[in-house]
């Protein structure tokens, strides 16, 4: 017996954190009946459907990296017909992108139906880094480069960097561009950092994920993920 959120994920319908959405909005049926209990547990013997969809646990694992442009969704679909990461990647099987992207922004993003490992690289408790490249208005001061390094409150809750350094100064142009590395996985939070200095962010681009990064890729272009990569993913839990 298993919980409910983690059948779901193991069957790479989805995330955990997603897959606890869908019980809560009433769309998990197990034996056709609707389920919206977060700690119900079933068996290989039940029948689970989500969305309409029947779920099996026999699916083969899929992972992808992906170099993601800019003006690309990161989702499963679009109601208004944009692309969409999972339209980039030529895989019949379903997966799903691990976190998010903006719309705007460009880099390193994992796809997968593999939902346990989806939950260990967003869960908040294992704080795996992302290192993010940020092209932003003005230049920072050696007094805004102290207070960053020192943590900004967003939200209510301070995030501390665990890497800053600047990479180029535009003062032409009134433009730097800083590196920046956080475990924090709220949306818009790297802008939002930036934000509560004063400074809007004209670029963004995630460079790395834990120890994977864009090496060898170009923009739209995505590769699959060695085993040796996978286990070592796993081993961040």
């Amino acid at each position: 017996m298993e919980r409910l959120q983690k059948y779901i994920a193991n069957s790479g319908h989805c995330s955990r954190r997603k897959a606890e959405e869908l019980i809560a909005k009433g769309k998990v049926k197990v034996n056709n009946q609707v389920i919206k209990e977060m700690g119900f547990k079933v068996d290989g013997n039940d029948q689970v459907e989500v969305e309409g969809k029947q779920l099996t646990q026999n699916q083969v694992k899929k992972y992808y990296l992906l170099y993601k442009p800019q003006g690309v969704i990161t989702s499963v679909s679009d109601d208004k017909g944009r692309t969409t990461v999972v339209d980039l990647i030529n895989e019949n099987e379903r997966i799903y992108p691990v976190g998010r992207l903006d719309y705007d922004t460009s880099g390193l993003l994992l796809l997968t139906n593999d939902g346990e490992l989806a939950n260990i690289l967003m869960h908040p408790s294992y704080e795996v880094l992302k290192t993010y490249m940020a092209k932003i208005e003005g230049i920072l001061t050696g007094d805004e480069m102290i207070r960053l390094k020192k943590g900004i409150v967003i939200d209510g809750r301070k995030v501390v960097p665990n890497r800053v350094k600047m990479r180029k100064k535009n003062t032409k142009g009134n433009t730097c561009t800083i590196e920046i590395g956080i475990v924090e996985g709220r949306n818009h939070i790297v802008k939002n950092i930036f934000k509560e200095l004063g400074h809007e962010v004209i670029r963004l681009k995630r460079t790395s994920y834990a120890f994977l990064t864009l090496e060898g890729l170009g923009s739209g272009e995505y590769r699959t993920l060695s085993i040796k990569e996978v286990k070592k993913l796993y081993s961040l839990k």
